[in-house]
């Protein structure tokens, strides 16, 4: 249906050309907003009957006629019809909407995917300093993140994956000094233990093993205790190592990777911190008061100049982040997303002046960010809030030990990212239709299940007839298989995964109604294989969509009765 619809909106150029000279541009098709209009919608004969000063709707009826007679609209189109001051619906034959089908069986894996488009992008999520357990917030990033990477690897991208995180500062000097206070035998509640040291079970972990001389292996560190407890430096390296390794099993646990790790260190040891503020100040962008160095962030759409250098000397956060990105753009990522928490916000404007002041070509508008907010959790009907082993907070290992990956990353997923979302433990184990997740891999666990009844060769399923393919269920379950591509561009151009959840709950409802509709594994052979050839291309799909959000599509499920 993909070819048909080019073919279609080819012919409709060719005819506004023929029409209005220069408004073949105009060629798009929209899908009604109720079904029973039609299969594409048309507004072209409105939006040029302005600029002409012509009535729309006379417009629309001479476009409509010469639509008619055109040879490509003959062969697809069953009718068209026009409707108020200018729209013209369209639907279309049976066999144009068969034709996905057989476009879902040949492409397999790759369908709704586009051609390399040669250029590179990093995506930047996670980014968790190495000082507790990952929260359901992380996993909030980790799924957003990985997400948004596959949906951009669909639309011909190179995808570079990207965990930033600072391996020094107050953060992790708290992380040191807790875990040493735990291995000299103190504990939260001693007269000893500060009000702002960590106080989770993990602290204690990291200790123990740190006075076993452990070596711990992260993937991107590996360190070996050395047991001294007055060896700060010593208690900090492994305790971040030991995190590090922590998070790693938690990424693992989440199905989430990534291509590399980079220090916040490393921009100050290689001197580009330094060498960004010197080019910054080398353009005139800066300048001092109050014994602090400012950047002229207002010049580039801030609400007010932000302080780069403090008065002791240090650099205030946004300096690295600055740098980093200028790091991101050296290295050919011409495109850049950042998935971070809504508190970030107030840093998007002053990372941007900077990048803009620094005079590098990078456009306006670098790096893209995505923001997301927390997460709360129900289980048993009441909000859980800390969890033993953090502490303070309920971390991503236990949402995944009380559900599953696949639950986490789907129900993570079907909210807009900046939306407040209450994530229901139980619903997430419920086998049934409540259940969104379950609802979608059951269909295609169901489909599953039909074309092992059947025992043949799928293969082979492209090449047979698919004119019995006629039911109202059938071609309203091909016109939705036929969405998945555009679906797909518009998700990554609006980095909304969520769209892809909502997709495949509606191509599961198109399925599960089709399938209560018409039996498949019917006495007459020509009509099981059409209907073969429908249920495999929509198992394709499915399993399509639910790869790109990183969940696995099953062969076999049970459910629970209700």
């Amino acid at each position: 249906m993909l070819s048909v619809k080019h073919e279609l909106l080819g012919a409709l150029a060719l005819e506004l050309e023929k029409l209005v000279p220069g408004s073949a541009h105009r060629a798009a098709f929209e899908s009604p907003k109720v079904a029973e209009h039609g299969d594409f919608a048309c507004t072209a004969a409105m939006q040029l009957a302005k600029g002409l000063k012509l009535n729309p709707r006379a417009l629309a009826e001479t476009l409509c006629a010469a639509l008619l007679a055109n040879p490509v609209f003959a062969r697809w189109v069953q009718a068209i019809e026009m409707a108020g001051p200018g729209f013209i619906n369209i639907r279309l034959k049976p066999q144009a909407k068969q034709e996905v089908v057989r476009e879902v069986l040949a492409a397999g894996a790759q369908f709704g995917w586009q051609e390399p488009v040669g250029k590179k992008m990093m995506v930047e999520f996670v980014s968790a300093n190495p000082t507790g357990p990952l929260h359901v917030g992380h996993g909030r990033q980790g799924a957003l993140g990985d997400a948004i990477c596959s949906l951009f690897q669909t639309q011909g991208w190179q995808v570079h994956r990207e965990f930033y995180y600072n391996d020094a500062g107050v953060q992790i000097a708290t992380l040191a000094s807790s875990t040493q206070l735990r291995a000299k035998g103190f504990k939260p509640g001693d007269p000893e233990w500060p009000e702002l040291a960590y106080n989770g079970d993990y602290i204690a972990d990291i200790a123990a093993d740190f006075l076993a001389k452990k070596t711990v292996k992260s993937d991107d560190r590996e360190f070996t205790a050395s047991g001294d407890v007055d060896a700060l430096d010593d208690i900090r390296l492994f305790a971040v190592a030991y995190l590090r390794h922590e998070q790693d099993l938690d990424l693992r646990a989440f199905a989430v990777r990534f291509d590399h790790y980079f220090l916040e260190s490393s921009l100050y040891l290689s001197g580009k911190v330094d060498a960004v503020v010197q080019r910054l100040h080398d353009a005139g962008k800066t300048y001092e008061l109050d014994g602090a160095l400012w950047l002229k962030s207002t010049e580039y759409g801030d609400d007010k100049d932000r302080v780069m250098r403090k008065g002791d000397g240090s650099y205030t956060y946004f300096v690295p982040d600055v740098a980093y990105h200028i790091d991101k753009w050296e290295r050919g990522f011409s495109k850049a997303i950042n998935i971070q928490g809504t508190d970030h916000h107030g840093t998007i404007a002053r990372v941007r002046a900077g990048l803009q002041a620094a005079n590098l070509g990078i456009p306006l508008g670098y790096p893209d960010y995505v923001l997301h907010t927390m997460i709360r959790v129900m289980r048993g009907g009441e909000e859980v809030k800390i969890s033993k082993r953090a502490g303070s907070y309920v971390t991503l290992r236990d949402l995944i030990d009380w559900t599953s990956k696949d639950a986490v990353r789907f129900f993570l997923l079907s909210r807009k990212p900046d939306t407040e979302y209450v994530f229901d433990v139980d619903l997430a184990l419920a086998q049934n239709n409540d259940n969104p997740v379950f609802y979608v891999q059951y269909a295609h666990a169901r489909i599953c299940s039909v074309l092992s009844a059947w025992g043949g060769d799928v293969a082979a399923l492209n090449a047979v007839d698919l004119t019995p393919l006629q039911s109202p269920q059938a071609l309203a379950l091909m016109l939705q298989l036929a969405k998945f591509p555009e679906m797909l561009s518009s998700a990554a151009r609006d980095f909304a995964p969520h769209d892809v959840t909502f997709y495949l709950r509606d191509l599961a409802a198109c399925y599960h109604s089709y399938y209560d509709a018409e039996r498949i594994l019917v006495d007459d052979e020509a009509v099981k294989l059409a209907r073969l050839a429908l249920v495999a291309a929509s198992a394709q799909v499915l399993h399509n969509g639910l790869n790109v959000l990183g969940v696995s599509a099953p062969q076999k499920m049970e459910r629970t009765k209700v």
